[in-house]
């Protein structure tokens, strides 16, 4: 009986009786209750990541909500919820947040076997340095908060100089966290660590929705340039340098949130990944200024006269209001390089239809959080240009500056399309691999050189060298490489020079009176602190997804 209970085969060897040997079948039968065995042990632990990230999840929303509450609240009805209301309820978050991060760096993190794994693709440098970049910025723009409610002390309530105070110690905690573990793929304490990487991007986001619609301290600001205050500043000079400096870092503060809640997502979703062995790239592409000679060049001339018409923009504005003229040249120094910009991420996405690159099918939570951040930092600037097209067209589109900022608004939209397209087919392309050849003259160039020293005559020679291999690797590249990595650069040197005009200053968008005349103040201050903070973010992001597409062109 049990013989013929052993030897009869299931109806899974049944079906593979035709390619499996007879004699292999107690083996198959040991592999097929392994395989069961081990895929319902993947199973269980799926259903618990899945419920793990659920319970967070919720957990993150009602923080938001609860936080959402409270800054409605104060908005609609000053008398019942006040801003101080609203700042100790978010010191509260920051003091529970500091708490888990400690607990992390110093408890969590050192367990044995907690971090077997690193994320390669999560923590790019230029994400770490921006944290560090705007979390420096937004410190200095707390010290200012800080300053100025000092000076005011005789009005002004003790929370304003603790709420600041707190945030201080919470801006550079979360940098040092970022810095150092935004690749981990924790594997110990998993439900804890996503509650607590949750309650963080609650607490930032709810930050940055308080940094959006607060206009206390600039409402605060014009009434005391109007003299229609009773709190008086007993030293002008000092207020007013406070009152500058909070003003030119403000945007800062709400892109260092932005900024944090990407990396915290990414890491949320890394906990308890397990990072196979074909997922772990074995060879890092590097950035090499090769094959590009028109894009340099191009964008070259478009970041000196952009840093040309900022600084004109930049004098005025602060010495007196700008003028009529200087608005017109920052328009139309726009409108001359945004219809470059699509045409050249047109030309691109179309080499890419054309070439024939396998599309890289690996999962992969970064560039997957890339395209949604891209579209999503997008719609700031989408959503500003419809507000302009409708208050332009509203009033009088006929008015040359009228029409410099009506057709600027048009063309940003396009421009931000054009480029996602761009962007996000090229990251799901797959790398092109590099020839031997080239590796290997390069090995020996290095080698050559860090053998002997350069002599001065010698370095003539050397330039020479140099440029006759930079020739002949843009050569020898396929002219769909070339104009790839040509448009790739180009756009990368103009989204940083259209990353740094409107943070360091320039908002026209704010000063020119046209919108802000035809939504009121308040209203238009809370969609310029919506769609500008989410535009800087979108160009800064739109560097790192370029470099990439230039790397795997």
């Amino acid at each position: 009986m049990s013989d013929k209970k052993v030897s009869r085969p299931c109806r899974h060897c049944k079906s593979r009786s035709a390619s499996a040997p007879t004699d292999n079948s107690e083996i198959h039968y040991e592999k097929f209750w392994l395989y069961r065995h081990c895929s319902s042990v993947q199973q269980r632990d799926r259903q618990a990541q899945k419920a793990g990230q659920l319970f967070s999840g919720l957990l993150a929303m009602n923080v938001v909500f609860l936080g959402s509450a409270f800054i409605s609240s104060m908005i609609f009805n000053h008398v019942a919820i006040t801003l101080a209301d609203v700042w100790i309820l978010l010191s509260i978050l920051k003091v529970l947040c500091l708490f888990w991060i400690i607990y992390y760096l110093l408890g969590t993190s050192r367990q044995p076997h907690a971090v077997l794994y690193r994320d390669s693709h999560a923590g790019a440098i230029w994400i770490r340095g921006s944290v560090l970049l705007f979390g420096s910025c937004s410190i200095l723009l707390n010290v200012f908060q800080i300053g100025y409610s000092i000076i005011l002390i005789h009005c002004k309530s003790r929370v304003e100089i603790v709420f600041p105070s707190i945030g201080i110690l919470f801006i550079c905690t979360q940098a040092y966290f970022l810095w150092h573990h935004s690749k981990d793929c924790i594997q110990v304490q998993h439900n804890f660590t996503r509650c607590g990487l949750m309650l963080t991007i609650a607490t930032n986001l709810l930050l940055w929705l308080l940094a959006v619609t607060n206009d206390t301290l600039h409402m605060e600001i014009e009434s005391q340039l109007r003299e229609t205050t009773s709190c008086t500043c007993p030293n002008t000079t000092i207020c007013e340098v406070f009152q500058r400096g909070y003003i030119l870092l403000y945007p800062f503060n709400t892109e260092y949130c932005l900024v944090c809640c990407s990396v915290l997502y990414v890491m949320w979703k890394n906990v308890g990944r397990r990072i196979s062995h074909h997922h772990v790239p074995h060879t890092k592409p590097k950035f090499k200024l090769q094959g590009v000679v028109f894009g340099p060049l191009l964008g070259t001339a478009a970041v000196i006269i952009g840093a040309c018409v900022f600084m004109m923009y930049q004098i005025q504005a602060t010495s007196l209001a700008p003028t009529h003229q200087v608005f017109v040249i920052y328009y139309s120094y726009y409108i001359v390089l945004l219809p470059l910009m699509s045409v050249g991420a047109v030309i691109g996405t179309i080499i890419h239809a054309l070439e024939k690159k396998e599309l890289d099918t690996l999962k992969n939570p970064t560039r997957s959080l890339d395209v949604v951040l891209l579209m999503g930092a997008a719609l700031g600037q989408i959503g500003m240009s419809y507000f302009s097209i409708v208050a332009l067209v509203a009033t009088d589109p006929r008015d040359l500056l009228n029409s410099l900022i009506l057709s600027y608004s048009v063309l940003l939209i396009f421009q931000n399309i054009t480029q996602n397209i761009f962007i996000i087919d090229g990251l799901h392309r797959r790398r092109t691999p590099p020839g031997k050849e080239e590796d290997t003259k390069e090995e020996q160039n290095r080698e050559a050189y860090s053998q002997r020293r350069v002599s001065v005559l010698e370095l003539g020679q050397e330039i020479r060298k140099v440029s006759l291999s930079y020739i002949h690797t843009y050569s020898h590249l396929s002219w769909k490489r070339r104009v790839l990595r040509e448009i790739s650069f180009f756009l990368v040197l103009c989204n940083i020079i259209l990353w740094v005009m409107p943070t360091f200053g320039a908002h026209p968008v704010f000063e020119n009176g046209m919108e802000r005349s035809f939504y009121g103040y308040s209203t238009w201050f809370v969609i310029v602190n919506f769609g500008l903070p989410l535009g800087v973010f979108y160009r800064m992001h739109s560097v790192g997804g370029l470099l990439e597409v230039y790397v795997t062109a």
